[in-house]
C-alpha cells in the first residue's frame, strides 16, 4: 500500500535544476533508502517530501493530497523527518527535547498533557534511552545523541520518518546500534522509514526498498536485489563492482574494485583470491 508519492517534480535552487520529473512511490510500513553519490540530488528530494523545501513543478503527494498545500501542524502530525547532524541548545536534556516532539498537538503555548508526558516517556523508553532520560544532550555520545532525535521524532506519532544520513560521523558501533534501532521500530511498530544512507551495504542490509539517485534523475528502484546490480553501480556511482551475498542475511553487497573513466573502461581488474574469499 502506498501513501506517499511524488508526480513530476521538479526541484531547483534559483536557477538550476537538481530534480527533474521525479515520480517515485514509498511503500508503506517499509523501510526506503535513498542512495546516490555526494551532490546527487538525494538529501534534497528527502527535504522536498517532508515540506521543508517546496519543488518548482509538480507534487508530493500524501494519501492523495498535496502536502505543500497542508498546514504545518497537520503535516507534522503525519510525518517526521530528522535532518542531518541536528543540535540542541546547551543544557537540554533528553526529556526536554523529547518533548518537543508534542509541539503539533499543543493549543497555544498549552504545556503538556498527561498523555503528551506518557507519549514522551514512551519514546525516550522504545529508544533505549530511559537510564539518560535527565541527562543533557550534549552530554552523550554521537549513537545516544541520534537516538534521543529519534526518540523525538517518535513522540511526534508519525506514520512516517525521514531521516537524512542518520549515522553520518558515527563509528561503527554506533552507527548499527542506530540502524537496529530504526528495524526495530519499522518492524514493531510499523513506521514507514524513508532514509538517505550512505553506506550502500547498510542499504541493503536493513532497507526493503532502494532508490539510486544520479543527478535528479531515479536510476534504480526496487528491492535490494534489483538495484544493487554492477550497472546500476557504474551509472550512479561510476564503479566497478562485483556483487556477493551476506553470509548471514544472504541480502547483496557490494564489493567495489575500480573506478569507471569516461571511456567506459575500469582502472583496474578483481583480485580472484579476494571476490573468492568474500564470497567464501
Amino acid at each position: 500500500m502506498i501513501r506517499l508519492t511524488t508526480a513530476q517534480l521538479d526541484i531547483s535552487y534559483e536557477d538550476r535544476m537538481i530534480v527533474q520529473n521525479l515520480n517515485i512511490a514509498i511503500p508503506q510500513g517499509k523501510i526506503t533508502a535513498l542512495v546516490g553519490s555526494n551532490g546527487s540530488g538525494k538529501s534534497t528530494i528527502l527535504k522536498t517530501m517532508a515540506r521543508i523545501m517546496s519543488p518548482s513543478n509538480g507534487q508530493v503527494l500524501l494519501d492523495g493530497k498535496s502536502i505543500h498545500k497542508q498546514s504545518t501542524k497537520e503535516v507534522a502530525k503525519q510525518l517526521a523527518i530528522l535532518p542531518q547532524n541536528p543540535t540542541a541548545p546547551d543544557g537540554l536534556t533528553v526529556t526536554e527535547l523529547v518533548s518537543y516532539g508534542r509541539f503539533p498537538y499543543q493549543k497555544g503555548f498549552g504545556s503538556l498533557t498527561k498523555e503528551d508526558r506518557s507519549i514522551v516517556q514512551w519514546a525516550i523508553q522504545a529508544t533505549g534511552m530511559m537510564e539518560f532520560a535527565e541527562r543533557p544532550v550534549d552530554q552523550l555520545s554521537g549513537g545516544q545523541r541520534q537516538r534521543a532525535w529519534i526518540a523525538m521524532a517518535l513522540a511526534q506519532e508519525t506514520d512516517i520518518l525521514f531521516l537524512d544520513e542518520p549515522t553520518t560521523f558515527l563509528d561503527m558501533a554506533h552507527q548499527l546500534e542506530v540502524l537496529q534501532l530504526l528495524q526495530k521500530l519499522n518492524e514493531e511498530n510499523n513506521r514507514t522509514i524513508v532514509m538517505v544512507v550512505h553506506d550502500l551495504n547498510h542499504a541493503s542490509r536493513y532497507a526493503h526498498h532502494m532508490i539510486a539517485i544520479n543527478k535528479g534523475t531515479v536510476k534504480g528502484e526496487g528491492s535490494p536485489e534489483e538495484v544493487m546490480t554492477p550497472q546500476i553501480l557504474r551509472d550512479v556511482f561510476n564503479i566497478e563492482a562485483d556483487i556477493v551475498r551476506d553470509p548471514r542475511t544472504g541480502v547483496p553487497l557490494c564489493l567495489p574494485y575500480a573506478l569507471v573513466h569516461s571511456h567506459g573502461e575500469a582502472t583496474q581488474q578483481p583480485n580472484s583470491r579476494t571476490l573468492e574469499a568474500a564470497v567464501v
